[in-house]
């Protein structure tokens, strides 16, 4: 039988993932009330119109849809091959909380060299999981 632990963190970063939508319609619908936006400033993507401030949860978003998919890939692999083990399990969870890190800093404070630390961080910890991973699925 195949141990789910594994899916465990792929599920919370997919949890994290949805949780930034509803930022993104907020800071949307603020900005079209107060004027800054127009529904063709987002007609091709967003437009160099769009302030930062309502861009930034939708980068942040696109964030969590890029470098992450070799995140999922590999637990599915993981998963598919019955190979999770505990240390493979705490590198994921370590970076789904470094990846919500990144989230928590770039939508509040964003200070750039906090979020830049969680960010690179994560990256390490996403390595770290594909050659430990290589190790015991080749």
């Amino acid at each position: 039988m195949k141990n789910p632990a594994i899916l465990y963190p792929v599920f919370g970063l997919a949890a994290l993932t949805v949780s930034i939508l509803p930022f993104i319609l907020r800071a949307r619908i603020a900005a079209s009330v107060k004027r800054e936006v127009t529904p063709a400033d987002f007609r091709y993507g967003e437009s160099a119109r769009v302030p930062g401030h309502v861009s930034l949860p939708n980068r942040n978003y696109m964030n969590l849809l890029e470098l992450p998919v070799l995140f999922y890939v590999i637990c599915a692999l993981l998963y598919a091959a019955e190979a999770a083990t505990p240390l493979l399990v705490q590198l994921a969870w370590a970076y789904v909380g470094l990846r919500a890190a990144h989230s928590l800093i770039h939508l509040s404070y964003n200070n750039v060299l906090h979020r830049l630390a969680a960010f690179a961080a994560s990256n390490v910890v996403l390595v770290l999981l594909w050659v430990m991973a290589g190790t015991v699925l080749l």
